[in-house]
């Protein structure tokens, strides 16, 4: 469990280097959703809203809160824009960075739901940015040995699966998400801010990647099914998506088989929030591929 830090918690060299950017500040709210950071505010600031988040200590979290905060410039309009971002001395080293503060509510992917359309489109927003200099999501991916792992760790999440066929399926997987895209990669409704007044944006970028273009809606898919949506159903919406058609049914089936037992390996092993609802909903819809 991560330590979570209200503003008056913050240590002072903290408080110090967030006030020389934003001038004296009052907290608006604390932010209750994510994992992933020591401190998750909303702070009034001279001017405007900022959204800060810190991390403290040298961690995988430090290095995607970095990744977060160049996301603006990766995604302009889309991703929230950095504010400011700072590395702080304190006993043990800290990141923090403001965030223009972005409204909304998160999207509702139930079948039948308004919100599906917005969230096609925005992803057809998304297809038209490079990936530039992230990271290629098949080095990311070059482990293919998840199901293995699996089953060393728990044989009976991995009875009726053909874990040679699965691990052959992983293995081609960083061919076939190749691509020039800008993927987010964590993708799900609450990475979605829907203001009836303004833009969607999309938050929280903190693993994106290159890639194939189709990849964040193949994401999108597994979160539909987890939903509530047959696999059959989420792949009809997907194609509402025009990066969706670049896809090839190798590749998805790949993909498919790939996050399936990534996300059941760390649901057995590293259990977060939600973890088994998704690790199943994964698990169907690669059995899904598998079978069609």
């Amino acid at each position: 469990m991560i330590e979570r830090y209200a503003w008056d918690d913050l240590p002072s060299v903290v408080q110090t280097e967030v006030r020389k950017h934003l001038g004296p500040v009052t907290v608006v709210r604390e932010i209750e959703h994510g994992q992933n950071c020591n401190a998750a505010l909303v702070l009034r600031g001279i001017g405007a809203d900022v959204f800060v988040k810190g991390v403290r200590g040298v961690s995988p979290r430090m290095r995607w809160l970095r990744n977060e905060s160049e996301a603006g410039g990766l995604a302009p309009g889309l991703a929230p824009a950095t504010v400011f971002s700072a590395d702080v001395d304190a006993d043990e080293p800290w990141f923090v960075v403001g965030f223009e503060y972005v409204n909304g509510r998160p999207a509702d992917l139930s079948p039948d739901s308004d919100d599906l359309a917005t969230v096609s489109s925005t992803l057809a927003q998304l297809g038209a940015f490079s990936g530039g200099a992230a990271q290629p999501l098949g080095k990311r991916w070059a482990s293919a040995d998840w199901w293995t792992k699996l089953a060393e760790e728990d044989a009976t999440r991995v009875e009726g699966w053909d874990i040679d066929e699965l691990t052959e399926w992983c293995r081609a997987v960083p061919e076939l998400v190749d691509g020039s895209a800008l993927l987010h990669t964590d993708l799900h409704e609450r990475q979605f801010m829907i203001d009836g007044d303004g833009p969607v944006r999309i938050v929280d970028w903190g693993r994106p990647a290159s890639g194939a273009a189709w990849v964040d809606t193949a994401f999108l898919v597994i979160r539909l099914v987890a939903a509530g949506h047959t696999p059959e159903a989420a792949e009809k919406w997907a194609s509402s998506v025009p990066s969706w058609f670049a896809r090839t049914d190798k590749g998805v089936t790949a993909f498919a088989c790939y996050v399936a037992g990534l996300w059941d390996y760390r649901a057995a092993t590293a259990p977060f929030p939600g973890a088994t609802r998704l690790s199943t909903a994964a698990r169907e819809y690669a059995r899904h591929r598998l079978e069609n």
